[in-house]
């Protein structure tokens, strides 16, 4: 059996900027540091910065006063701030410099008096966080739905979640246009998503079967696992080993490999290891080299507000 491993995959720029962050909080601050909401969504990251001290929470009123909480990746709604200025709580704000853009495009959007409509999952913390930004749409691309009867006239903005899948958008995007042909649309969706999706096209057309590493309440590793599914082939969402029914193998010669944004590279490697493959085939264009930076309040925590990527490359970049 050969495995065929798909470039990029893992942890992006924003994963390991969160965590960097929960980090710095504990140095800093000592523990315990809370965490409004998992920090990202893979509970092998958030046992890992339990296990230094932090405690994950699901709201702010959760955390005692005058505490140190980090805001996760997602993404928070202005009202958590609010919360947490009113609890005296000291706000280290992790979310994605790319989900932060999208909060921004939706207040100036507002300012200038246009509609505006997010294609996103309901109850996803991301959209939770975008939705409390200003009034808006939020079109759900798995159910059905209508815009409202705005005139023809109506000035309108398409936003979107960053993790979704690029061609169900895609299909969103056009019936808005239809309606609103003038709608500006931006191109929300992260480079992290978009480049896994098309690593994970080019796996589907070499393998038999893909087995997505991550967490099952992933939004970009449900996507990559619906990549797999449209162009034909079998395709898993696992969080590690223990999660692998070896019926799947049976009679497949070829599997591919993927993992989330906010997967560890050792989950993946443990699956490889389980398998135990004759040989390991890189696919894709490669690894990304985004990274970004320390928030500029908090970079008195680090000196000089750099930090190194916690991206660690365990499966070899060379076929054996």
């Amino acid at each position: 059996m050969n495995v065929f491993l798909a470039s990029p995959r893992g942890f992006c720029a924003g994963v390991d900027l969160a965590v960097d962050i929960v980090d710095l909080a504990i140095q800093q601050y000592g523990t315990p540091v809370y965490v409004k909401h998992q920090i990202v969504h893979n509970p092998k990251v958030v046992a890992d910065v339990e296990a230094k001290g932090a405690i994950t929470v699901e709201d702010v009123e959760e955390v005692p006063e005058g505490a140190v909480v980090v805001f996760s990746a997602h993404g928070s709604p202005p009202s958590d701030y609010a919360k947490a200025k009113v609890r005296h709580l000291i706000v280290l704000d992790a979310t994605c410099p790319l989900v932060t853009r999208v909060h921004n495009e939706a207040k100036k959007y507002t300012k200038e008096g246009k509609k505006i409509v997010l294609v996103g999952h309901i109850g996803h913390q991301e959209v939770i966080g975008t939705t409390g930004q200003a009034e808006m749409t939020l079109i759900d691309e798995r159910q059905d739905w209508e815009l409202p009867h705005w005139d023809k006239d109506t000035e309108v903005a398409v936003l979107t979640q960053t993790t979704l899948s690029i061609h169900d958008t895609a299909l969103a995007v056009s019936k808005i246009k239809k309606n609103h042909p003038n709608a500006i649309v931006r191109d929300d969706i992260c480079y992290a998503t978009t480049n896994r999706q098309e690593a994970a096209s080019e796996l589907a057309d070499l393998t038999e079967l893909v087995l997505v590493i991550g967490a099952q309440n992933s939004s970009n590793c449900n996507r990559l696992k619906d990549v797999a599914i449209k162009k034909g082939v079998a395709a898993y969402l696992i969080n590690g080993p223990e999660e692998l029914d070896r019926s799947w193998l049976v009679g497949v010669e070829k599997v591919g490999i993927t993992s989330g944004a906010s997967t560890p590279e050792k989950q993946v490697k443990a699956v490889i290891e389980a398998i135990s493959p004759e040989n390991v085939f890189r696919v894709g264009p490669g690894e990304e080299s985004t990274t970004f930076a320390i928030p500029r309040n908090l970079r008195s925590l680090v000196g000089d507000g750099t930090r190194s990527s916690h991206k660690e490359e365990l499966i070899p970049d060379e076929d054996n």
